[in-house]
């Protein structure tokens, strides 16, 4: 695995002109903290007899995280949304998706001692629109709204250092996988069959810290493995985000995502996106 991370460390790549709003805001009302983030990210490429070749290309991406955390002495709930959805339009190649995802994330803890809790999570994750396999004629669908939609759920045991370090391990993760009648037969599930399930030994990880003054690195994993099927094969989401303070309104953010499902696909998917542009950072308290 750590192979395949520094191979992808190496695809990042620079992206032409890019363009990105942000909008943070930090509020505390009683016992919550709430962090909210909207991004907007622009990207356009315009060829005029160019020699070198090119195609003219407007891309766009909304992104919109919340995290919301309650800490009421014995007991912690972690919230966090993850949304983003993006298209780009290349001349003679039509408007595609780049980007499509919404997660949800829950994590209730009833602390025993300093860092350790006794734990719930839930996690459901799943799209907004349809996906295509462009590399085939015609463009094949691969995928829908809640097609594939991800719920996993399940006891476990949580380490909380801070918001910025947890970690927890549920050994016995109930996961839901759901298709639509188009799909049955796909992303595991059985032909002739809308849902499966399976049970499974989960681990996620989230690690948030300043790696200088000015740049900081989130990670965020999650690792499951079905004790009904192919135990040894184990999925991976794996989302590391670089975010580099240029002074106080500018920013740069790079995004690598890295996905191991064999139900999905039978190689590894990379994702990376790069961003800059201003940020304003809003506190309330």
């Amino acid at each position: 695995m750590k192979k395949l991370l520094l191979s992808y460390l190496l695809l990042i790549s620079v992206i032409g002109f890019s363009q990105e709003k942000k909008i943070d805001s930090v509020e505390v009302v009683s016992k919550w903290k709430i962090v909210g983030q909207f991004s907007f990210l622009f990207n356009q490429s315009t060829f005029t007899e160019w020699k070198a070749g090119g195609e003219n290309t407007i891309a766009a991406n909304i992104g919109v995280n919340y995290d919301l955390n309650y800490n009421g002495g014995r007991w912690n709930w972690d919230n966090r949304i993850i949304s983003v959805y993006g298209l780009s339009d290349v001349k003679n190649s039509g408007v595609r998706k780049t980007s499509d995802r919404f997660e949800y994330n829950s994590l209730l803890g009833l602390k025993y001692n300093k860092n350790w809790f006794m734990s719930f999570f839930l996690n459901f994750k799943t799209q907004y629109a349809q996906g295509f396999n462009y590399k085939t004629s015609p463009r094949t669908l691969i995928s829908d709204f809640f097609s594939p939609a991800y719920l996993s759920f399940g006891p476990g045991v949580l380490w909380k250092k801070s918001d910025n370090i947890t970690l927890n391990i549920a050994p016995a993760t109930a996961r839901y996988t759901f298709v639509n009648d188009r799909f049955s037969g796909k992303y595991g599930v059985d032909p002739g069959e809308n849902v499966k399930f399976a049970l499974g030994f989960s681990l996620s990880a989230y690690l948030n810290f300043n790696l200088s003054e000015n740049i900081s690195l989130q990670n965020i994993i999650a690792l499951y493995s079905n004790y009904l099927l192919n135990a040894q094969n184990i999925d991976i989401d794996y989302q590391a985000k670089f975010s580099i303070d240029v002074n106080r309104y500018m920013t740069v953010d790079v995004l690598l995502h890295t996905l191991v499902d064999d139900n999905a696909s039978s190689r590894v998917q990379f994702k990376e996106i790069f961003g800059l542009g201003l940020k304003y950072i809003f506190h309330k308290r």
